[in-house]
This record gives C-alpha cells, structure tokens and sequence, in this order.
C-alpha cells in the first residue's frame, strides 16, 4: 500500500559538537506533529496510533518488533542519476537498500530514475502534493525561493579546498550550517517540504577546459559555461565571460569550441564523456568556487507515516551521506583518471587566481547572507568548517597526496559511514522525529 499524508514537521537550532537545548522551529500543518522532543541513543517515544518509535541505533530485533504491527508501504523515491547502471546511481541505491533493510522490509522503496515524475524545478512541488516521496533536489536552481539555502553554497568559496578531506569538511559544514539557519528552514517549510538532509555540498568545483588554463592571463577573453548566478559572478571576476547553458549542450559546445570551459562538478563530466573535449582540469586550494548544493528532502507522504517508519528513513541518512560521497569524492578520482586518459593536464590555478577569487569570494558570499536576511551564514560555515576539519581529520580521513595523482591515492574502499554518524549524532539527532 502506499500511504499518501499531510504535512508536518519541526526543526531545531543545531549545535555542532553537543546536543544542547535550542528553540524549536514547530511546522505546523494538518496533523500531528512528527516533532517533538528528539529521540536519542536510549529514548523511545510514542507514535500516537502508529504505535511508538525506537531508539538511534536501536538493535535490529528492537526496530522489528516496533514495527511488527505497522501495515507495509510502498515509498517513490528519485535521485539524482540518470539510471541505475550510472556511476552516480550509489546515491540512490545505498539509500533505498538501508531503508528497506532496516526496516525488515515493511517498506518498499520504488526508485525512479532520470527525474521520469518531476524534473529539478517541479520535483519540490511533486514532493509537497505527493506525488513523489523522496528525492534528492537541487534547491539551488531556484535561489529566488531558497535565498538562505543559496547563501550557504554561495559561501562555499571561502572554504579551502582538497580534493578528498576538503571535500568531506564542505559537506559536514554545509549540513551543520543549513539545519542552524532559520532561513533554510523556514523555505522549506513554507514550500511544504522535510529535510531529511537540508544541504549536501556534494562535489566541488572546477574547471574542463579544451586547453589547460592556469595563470590570470588565462581566463582573459575564454568563454565559460555555468551553473549559478555566483559561479558567473566568480568567472567574470577573473576576467571571463559567462554562459548559461544547460548540461545536455555542454559537451556539443566544447567540441565546437562556442565555449572553452565548463565550471562545474567532476562526477557528472565523467559519465557525459566530456573529458574527451575538455581533458584539462583546474582546480583550487585556498579558496574554491561557489557550488549548487542539493538536498534530501521528503514532502507530504513522509509527514503521515507512523513515526517509527519515519525514524528508519531519518536514520538511513547516515547511509545517504555514505553513497553520496562515494559518488562525489570517488568521483574526482574517476575524473582524474579520464582526464589523464585523454591527454590531458590537471593544474592548479596560481597564487594571483586564488587570490583574486578569494578577494571577490569574501564580498559574494557576505552579499549573498545578507539579502537571505543571514548576514553571519559565511563566517558561520567558515567556522563550522575548521571544526569539522579538525574532526574529520580524529576519524582518520587525510589527503594520502596531491589533485594531480588523486587517481593513484584515493582510498576506493573508504567507509564515509563512520563520518555519516559522526554528523548525525552530533548535528541530526535533536531534529530525529520523535
């Protein structure tokens, strides 16, 4: 059966290394509160009807008997790749199998692949009116209704950056940040949305261009495709011209040479074969560019299921996190190694490229907090990364080398799980629906 509810949720004010009391943003809709006091490691709370929930990290045997009495339900989730055989697709597959496994195959998760329901601009409206249970999304690609949530990827350029730790210290800062902004929060609820995730970072940002392309001089007069206001705010700033063009064109405009770089993600270049067009990668490591995060996000289904089915999807974030680094970290080693395979170069940009961006980044991202009504949201992150990166580094997740040898050193068999309940314990658990 699939169980079709209304609205609701809550969300608190986040800390990053305790679970302290904060004031509890209550989203008010058409039935119960699925909020509440949070759940923890030892708690359990009632479910009303639904029966109670179980604790995080509860054994097995303890979800199972909670669940026992529950009718099963069939969820549509969509994520972001474009078919199950995409190197993307452990971003949506790992999630799916935790949910049905942890919950001893009470609920079935139908995954629908290639945006086939709602693409990136209706999947938020196909969310709240249930059409689609669960997604991933790119609330980016509407700024004007997610300022706040725009604010903090914009804020990603004053981040350093490396392509492996760095990467994890972006994704961990962005979730910490976004669950402590009012702004983030309060969009998603007046667009009838539940963070599941509020902002996943995923990879960063780079340069494939048809020529390698390091010093300041190199960006004069070069035509570069983007993704986002910022992105076109940074390319202008070095002394290039920005074009809006969707990724499907891409590839066709680099062989053409209309344009000679795209700025964009590494992962999705290497499965649209750009690499073949554009082999010659630049990348930064003092500051970084502006990045379209995503989210996880649930709408009207999720909202009236019993709370125990909603604790087993709340908890498999852990494992969401984990597929979605698999594919955005191990991603840029996969296009290291395309990149190298088509002749081509992987340079850092000079110190007067970063430096440049860094200057413009600072400005960019204060702008950005302050029309979002959050002015502190850049120096919040800046702050929640060095934290994280200090935390990240205790979990044993270190660059083993350099951008250019990523392919040689990249640990294949990292287990980001560890890091996934890192976060959840310390920045998801007061917002676990209780």
């Amino acid at each position: 059966m699939t169980v079709r509810p209304s609205l609701q949720s809550h969300a608190g004010r986040a800390s990053l290394f305790a679970l302290t009391s904060a004031a509890v943003l209550t989203l008010a809709g058409c039935a119960g509160s699925v909020g509440g006091s949070p759940t923890g490691a030892s708690g359990t709370d009632s479910a009303g009807e639904a029966g109670s929930g179980f604790a995080w990290n509860a054994p097995q045997e303890d979800v199972d008997a909670v669940l026992a009495d529950l009718e099963p339900v069939t969820l549509t989730y969509q994520p972001t790749a474009a078919s199950g055989e995409s190197i993307m697709a452990p971003g949506g597959t790992v999630l799916a199998e935790e949910i049905e496994k942890r919950s001893g195959g009470k609920i079935d998760v139908d995954i629908v692949w290639g945006q086939a329901i709602a693409g990136y601009t209706e999947v938020h409206d196909a969310l709240a009116d249930g059409r689609v249970d669960l997604a991933f999304t790119l609330p980016a690609y509407t700024p004007a209704e997610f300022a706040a949530f725009d604010a903090i990827g914009t804020a990603m350029s004053e981040l350093p950056t490396s392509p492996y730790a760095g990467e994890l210290v972006a994704n961990a800062a962005g979730i910490d940040v976004a669950w402590d902004s009012a702004g983030v929060m309060g969009d998603f609820e007046n667009a009838g949305l539940v963070p599941l995730i509020p902002l996943i970072a995923s990879g960063g940002y780079y340069t494939m261009c048809s020529e390698p392309m390091s010093s300041l001089a190199d960006w004069k007069g070069k035509q570069v495709r983007v993704g986002s206001a910022a992105g076109g705010d940074q390319v202008q700033a070095l002394g290039a011209s920005p074009v809006s063009l969707s990724f499907p064109e891409t590839y066709e405009a680099l062989q053409r040479g209309t344009v000679d770089c795209d700025l964009g993600q590494l992962i999705p270049n290497v499965e649209a074969g750009t690499f073949e067009v554009a082999p010659h990668i630049g990348y930064t490591t003092s500051h970084s560019f502006s990045r379209s995060a995503g989210a996880y996000l649930a709408g009207k289904t999720y909202t009236e299921l019993p709370v125990a089915y909603q604790q087993v999807i709340f908890d498999s974030m852990v494992a969401a996190f984990d597929g979605q680094m698999q594919v955005s970290v191990g991603g840029n080693a996969k296009a290291v190694e395309a990149a190298k395979a088509a002749g081509g170069t992987i340079t850092e940009f000079d110190p007067e490229v970063q430096e440049a961006l860094g200057t413009h980044a600072a400005g960019l991202a204060e702008d950005a907090g302050a029309a979002a009504g959050e002015p502190a949201l850049a120096s919040d992150l800046v702050a929640s990364g060095e934290e994280w990166a200090t935390r990240i580094a205790e979990l044993g997740y270190t660059d083993g080398g350099g951008f250019a040898d990523l392919d040689t050193w990249y640990p294949e068999d990292t287990d980001y799980r560890k890091l996934g309940e890192a976060i959840f314990e310390q920045v998801m658990l007061e917002h676990r629906p209780a």
